[in-house]
């Protein structure tokens, strides 16, 4: 017999109906005409990926490269959209933004994802003769 006060479930559980709720709560602020030249399902879905390997992952090389590369094209997708800023320029920021977070995941500070740290074989080595 188990303890269910002592399992925690998975954090992946929380993808799929956070983002629900994020797709959800766009589609109401744009049937309520909220900012109606945003498209806010498009936006915050943006948002929504760059906010969930935080949550799933926390901070480590991918999460800093994938997350705040998310957040700012959601941001500058807004901005787009409220014609303040051109997909001319859209663009060549994003691909700065891409240079700058790969450079910030090069950080010896940032941690390895866990899943990509490669751990040695247990037990006494084999000798092949």
């Amino acid at each position: 017999m188990t303890d269910s006060t002592s399992c925690k479930p998975d954090k992946r559980t929380l993808l799929f109906p956070l983002f629900l709720i994020i797709v959800g709560v766009g589609w109401l602020l744009t049937a309520f005409g909220i900012g109606p030249s945003i498209n806010w399902v498009w936006t915050l879905a943006l948002a929504a990926v760059g906010v969930m390997p935080f949550v799933l992952y926390g901070i480590d090389k991918l999460t800093v490269c994938v997350g705040p590369f998310f957040l700012i094209g959601s941001l500058l997708s807004v901005l787009r959209q409220l014609d303040l800023l051109s997909i001319d320029h859209e663009m060549p920021l994003l691909v700065i933004l891409a240079g700058i977070v790969l450079l910030i995941a090069r950080l010896p500070a940032v941690a390895v994802p866990t899943w990509a740290v490669i751990q040695p074989p247990s037990g006494p080595p084999s000798h092949q003769g």
